[in-house]
């Protein structure tokens, strides 16, 4: 996916049909499912369904990662930036896609309200490109350093014989980790609190919801 050399409509019709793909499609991931080459084991009713609201959450997450670097790379203003967001929404595909595999392997589903998560993390993103590149970065900074953190948490309650759910989310750990680095390597500001704070909340409220519906 690339903006190089599109007008401004073109690239609003270009982030809807990213819209569209991401809410109603099927994910296509250009890197193996890190899960495939375990073993599937039988879980009882309730460790599926924890593993399915965990894997939820974690679909809803790279929803929204989808719709916030889309967002920010149609904003951004420094080319360079904007190829950075891009290759980060694409590992972020990736992610998707797995993360799609697995609910299904769990006979599970996405939140039904993955439209208005996208929306709303659609607008932060641009809201945060319109700030400048540096701001962009850092919300990118700051976002990926929360998702490693809940990545962490869910590796932590994850049932343990779940081992295709868990060989995605530590390659989705590492990979948001890099995505991170990377941004404080191109110049990322630090946000001021209580920006932190209030994506932190933002975040508490979509995953208490996703992980049931």
């Amino acid at each position: 996916m690339t903006t190089r050399s599109l007008s401004p409509l073109d690239r609003l019709l270009a982030d809807a049909q990213n819209a569209l793909e991401t809410v109603a499609g099927r994910p296509r991931a250009e890197r193996p499912n890190p899960g495939a080459g375990e073993p599937e084991v039988e879980l009882d009713d309730a460790e599926r369904r924890h593993a399915a609201g965990l894997m939820r959450v974690n679909h809803v997450g790279e929803v929204c990662a989808q719709a916030l670097y889309v967002g920010q790379a149609t904003v951004a203003r420094d080319p360079a930036t904007r190829a950075h967001l891009l290759a980060a929404a694409q590992e972020e595909t990736d992610h998707l896609a797995w993360c799609d595999d697995r609910l299904r392997e769990l006979d599970s589903r996405p939140s039904i309200f993955n439209p208005l998560w996208y929306g709303g993390a659609y607008a932060i993103g641009v809201l945060a490109g319109l700030r400048g590149d540096g701001w962009n970065l850092g919300f990118v900074v700051e976002t990926e350093r929360q998702v490693e953190a809940h990545l962490e948490e869910h590796l932590q309650t994850l049932p343990g014989a779940d081992l295709r759910s868990r060989a995605i989310l530590e390659t989705m750990k590492v990979d948001e980790a890099r995505h991170a680095d990377n941004a404080e390597a191109a110049g990322a500001r630090v946000l001021p609190q209580p920006i932190p704070a209030l994506m932190a909340m933002a975040s508490k409220v979509m995953k208490t919801v996703a992980y049931r519906i």
